[in-house]
């Protein structure tokens, strides 16, 4: 007889966060012995080191910071995570490395806590739990559906055998499509740079000269990190005058950045203050009684038609308790009258839209989620010199708004946005607009990257595009134009694709996922794992979830939220995780002893 085994595919704060819910439920409710007389063994396969993974390794820059306040960073569970499992508190980073709350630490600090958190997991696991790590990549996953799986990982000419696999991949790499093909090919033949998708801090930018122009197509987090590593990584350094304003002391050895995108801005900074006084009761208008509402309804969900509007009234809900209970003074009528009236409107209707100018006299207080999204939606300039002040106006502005309690209002919508993001979840596949939308306003960088991202402007280092980039190819270069300054094109011998990869079904690198999805397994439209809302398993092209299989992470249809979170706001990640642990045990409680042969 041999043990009972679990092989889970990835080691970073994903397959920690499972592992954290495995050694919690381990007494309840199945007791001791759950595993029969062998035991369990754990199998961990993942080229980097357990805890942070790839994203989070501690071998990478010094320079690179999370984008989360320390104290928003938690891998632990507290009462207010609606789960089966009990609840096991634990430190959030900055209680766990003894630094102020409000510090933006860098990626560093953030590996050597998941590495803590994971070794303080793995102490926790009942004695008859054995974690094998395995510093390599699993390739391939075999094995029919009623019997044990074959885990075939690089090096070895024999599976690993396994009861259960979970799949805890984390962010994918995707090979390039059309597009990328053929602006990499017209760099080849025409000797220039063309860097494209890619994490950035495992990006070679080494073929980035010093002074040369660079177009960069991107203005979200992966440009904050070639910033970095292109500014101070090559030497450079900020000095803070008397009014705070940052100077740029540059190097000599930086290239300059022509970066735009789609919207042309950077991210929303993060808010640079802390709640006071009550929070919105939400869920309201977005919970689960409308989200079962909305998974009852027959045949597939458009996102714009069928959620965004509830969306749009649930963060209005939020952005308008907060301002009637804190700046009552800027609105007209009391709020009960207001709340009734907005509850009875029907959403994106004329009647609510009278209703909250009617009560709400100043345009600034009144939340437009569409010119939250697009900033330069119609803003043209003469030139691309003409557009850098004003650019520069446009995100200082947004800067001090996102540091200025007057403007809480903000904070509520990003707490409306992180319950919507609770509901969604369950909705499984929603396409990418929404998360592109919610990272744009909520996931932005620390506020001290776009101070420093306006130094750079004013230093010549950094210079702004605008908006509806398109990228062409000409002899001897790449071609920039937007949309914000019409008929102007700036010219350049290297571009930067400051994006993510998009691995979709068909591009996805990871062997062992292009495997499953050739064999059958389930495949959204943006390339993502389906996989069933309850529990995890992964599922096939006729919708059965298979009972050996399961998936976490980014990389599946029920991404939810980080791997880590901010305490106290009912994760879904961990309860995805709690829920996956908990089927895990399960299955391997009322399994049928293994026989050593496969």
């Amino acid at each position: 007889m041999t043990a009972r085994t679990l092989v889970v595919v990835g080691a970073g704060p994903r397959a920690v966060g499972l592992l954290e819910r495995i050694a919690a439920n381990a007494s309840e409710p199945y007791g001791a012995g759950s595993y029969g007389a062998e035991g369990l063994d754990i199998h961990l396969i993942d080229p980097y080191p357990p805890g942070g993974g790839r994203i989070w390794r501690q071998e990478q820059s010094p320079l690179l910071w999370m984008n989360s306040m320390a104290e928003d960073v938690t891998m632990f569970t507290d009462d207010t995570v609606e789960i089966e499992g009990p609840v096991r508190p634990g430190p959030t980073l900055h209680e766990w490395a003894e630094i102020e709350g409000a510090t933006f630490a860098g990626r560093r600090d953030q590996g050597a806590y998941l590495r803590w958190v994971y070794e303080r997991t793995v102490s926790a696991l009942p004695s008859d739990v054995r974690v094998h790590e395995h510093r390599t990549r699993a390739s391939r996953v075999s094995g029919p559906r009623d019997g044990r799986q074959q885990v075939w990982i690089e090096g070895e000419s024999r599976p690993l055998l396994a009861d259960l696999v979970v799949l805890a991949l984390g962010h994918q790499d995707a090979e390039l499509d059309e597009e990328q093909r053929h602006l990499a090919a017209h760099a080849r033949r025409d000797g220039l740079v063309h860097l494209p998708p890619d994490f950035t801090a495992d990006t070679d930018l080494s073929a980035l000269a010093p002074g040369e122009p660079v177009l960069v197509r991107g203005f979200g987090l992966a440009f904050i990190d070639l910033m970095v590593l292109l500014t101070e990584g090559r030497g450079g350094r900020y000095e803070e005058g008397d009014d705070g304003e940052l100077t740029y002391l540059p190097s000599g050895r930086e290239p300059v950045l022509h970066v735009g995108s789609r919207r042309g801005v950077p991210y929303h900074s993060k808010i640079g203050y802390q709640w006071e006084g009550e929070r919105p009761p939400l869920p309201r208008f977005l919970g689960p009684a409308q989200t079962d509402e909305l998974l009852a309804r027959p045949g597939p969900l458009d996102f714009r038609r069928d959620v965004w509007p509830l969306v749009d009234k649930e963060l209005g809900f939020a952005h308008y308790h907060r301002l009637f209970a804190v700046h009552p003074e800027r609105t007209r009528i009391a709020w009960a009258d207001f709340e009734e009236k907005y509850a009875a409107a029907e959403p994106l209707s004329a009647e609510l839209y009278a209703l909250v100018a009617s009560a709400v006299p100043d345009a600034a207080d009144r939340l437009d989620l569409d010119a939250l999204d697009h900033p330069l939606h119609e803003v043209r300039h003469a030139s691309y010199e003409e557009f850098q002040e004003g650019l520069r106006t446009l995100v200082a502005t947004d800067l001090d708004r996102r540091h200025d309690p007057a403007h809480s209002p903000d904070l509520a919508v990003f707490l409306g946005l992180l319950s919507v993001y609770g509901q969604l979840m369950r909705l499984g596949d929603i396409g990418p607009w929404w998360h592109g939308f919610f990272s744009f306003l909520a996931s932005g960088p620390p506020g001290p990257r776009l101070r420093q991202l306006l130094a750079l402007s004013r230093a010549g280092v950094v210079r702004f595009l605008g908006a509806g980039l398109t990228i062409t190819t000409e002899p001897g270069g790449f071609a920039a134009t937007t949309t914000t300054v019409p008929g102007a094109t700036f010219r350049a011998r290297a571009l930067v694709e400051a994006r993510l990869p998009q691995p979709t079904a068909d591009r996805v690198r990871d062997p062992l996922l292009r495997e499953l999805f050739a064999e059958g397994a389930l495949s959204t439209a943006d390339g993502l794992l389906a996989v069933a809302p309850a529990d995890g398993r992964v599922r096939d092209v006729s919708g059965r979830s298979h009972p050996r299989r399961f998936a976490l992470g980014p990389h599946t249809d029920a991404r939810g939220a980080g791997a880590f979170t901010r305490p106290r706001t009912n994760s879904p990640s961990f309860r995805q995780n709690d829920a996956t642990a908990r089927a895990l045990i399960g299955f391997l409680r009322d399994l049928e002893c293994p026989a050593s042969a496969a």
